[in-house]
């Protein structure tokens, strides 16, 4: 089962980083592909409209895998029965404290009689 999670946790990583270089090449609405790699052209990389459909695809699939990866990596930790809270692993102990010192008057100095 170990090497279920780690292979899982490998496949998330690996679609993270993807989704982030796929993202990162998509360009606005007046820009295609090859204006992103320095070409002059708009028909030169992929067609007018393929460099659109084939980013939007792989965006698309990156992310169901994402998705995918991330339900299946919730239910694994859910399943392992750890601690359902941050917090809830901490053992809380009391804070011992002491009742501040009463202050006593400084004494008064003496004072001189005629």
């Amino acid at each position: 089962m170990a090497y279920f999670y780690g292979l899982i946790v490998a496949v998330h990583i690996l679609v993270c980083f993807f989704i982030i270089i796929v993202v990162l090449l998509q360009s606005g609405k007046s820009g295609d592909i090859s204006a992103a790699f320095g070409g002059q052209g708009s028909q030169t990389a992929f067609g007018p409209r393929g460099a659109a459909s084939a980013l939007s695809r792989a965006t698309t699939w990156s992310a169901v895998a994402f998705m995918v990866t991330s339900i299946t990596l919730s239910i694994y930790a859910s399943r392992r029965g750890g601690p359902t809270s941050v917090l809830q692993g901490l053992k809380s102990q009391p804070v011992k404290t002491q009742p501040a010192p009463a202050q006593t008057p400084p004494p008064t100095p003496p004072t001189q009689q005629k």
